[in-house]
């Protein structure tokens, strides 16, 4: 009983020890990141250009094909109910700059790089590189994690722009289908929209970025029990991370 009980409390406490830990690699990076701020963007650079080549075009696949069924088609139908089709632009500015757009982006960096940077690290972890990088005197959290937090933050930023650009246009497809003009949907649109919306959606995603940063690469760089591990690393990481995004957005 008395095993049963620990073991109990052991699987109720781990996971707020690796929240714990995750806001202390966060706040470690942070540190590192302003106390010498030079010396990493030769790699931030490289982990951008990775970033933007994987993930920009299910990417765009993505907010394109949601942006044209779910808010477009289905709330496109119940504005057709009322009479006011053409309003559809308007209601885009909800569905994709605010919502939609920023959602789908950090679902699928999460999925592609997030998953891709967590299995890189873990490889590394079981290989042992962590641990003759530290005998050698080199900090693997500023010369492997930091680049990685910083590209992933910076770049899920940006291509939210390209995210709901792509929305919009899956919901100027949709209103093409009910018979709404271009013009009315994009007036719609940009009479409804300000630019605290604009900046605060990339600003919201870019958050987004630095959460599954700090998630995937934590969880890489603890993984341990050889391929297994660093297989169970990878799974725990973008259900993490899915997570955390679907409660920091709410």
């Amino acid at each position: 009983v008395g095993r049963g009980l620990r073991s109990a409390q052991g699987a109720a406490t781990r996971p707020l020890a690796q929240a714990g830990e995750m806001v202390q690699l966060l706040v470690e990076v942070a540190r590192s990141a302003v106390r010498e701020p030079r010396g990493y963007w030769g790699d931030v650079r490289e982990q951008m250009f990775e970033i933007l080549k994987l993930c920009w075009l299910p990417m765009i696949i993505s907010t394109t094909a949601f942006g044209f069924g779910a808010p477009g088609l289905q709330g496109g139908n119940i504005f057709l109910l009322f009479g006011i089709p053409e309003r559809l632009g308007s209601f885009f500015l909800m569905a994709s700059v605010r919502e939609f757009a920023p959602w789908i982006n950090a679902m699928v960096v999460a999925g592609v790089m997030g998953t891709a940077i967590t299995a890189d690290l873990g490889a590394r972890r079981i290989r042992e590189e962590f641990d003759a990088m530290e005998v050698l005197g080199v900090d693997p959290v500023r010369s492997i994690i930091l680049p990685r937090v910083i590209a992933l933050t910076i770049m899920t930023g940006l291509m939210d722009i390209v995210a709901l650009s792509f929305g919009v246009f899956g919901g100027l497809l949709a209103a093409f289908e009910l018979g709404v003009n271009s013009s009315a949907y994009f007036d719609n649109f940009w009479n409804n929209a300000t630019t605290t919306d604009m900046w605060c959606s990339v600003v919201k995603t870019a958050l987004f970025g630095l959460i599954i940063g700090v998630v995937c690469c934590y969880k890489g760089y603890r993984a341990e029990g050889g391929p297994i591990g660093v297989g169970r690393a990878v799974n725990q990481a973008v259900v993490i991370a899915f997570a955390a995004i679907w409660m920091f957005n709410f």
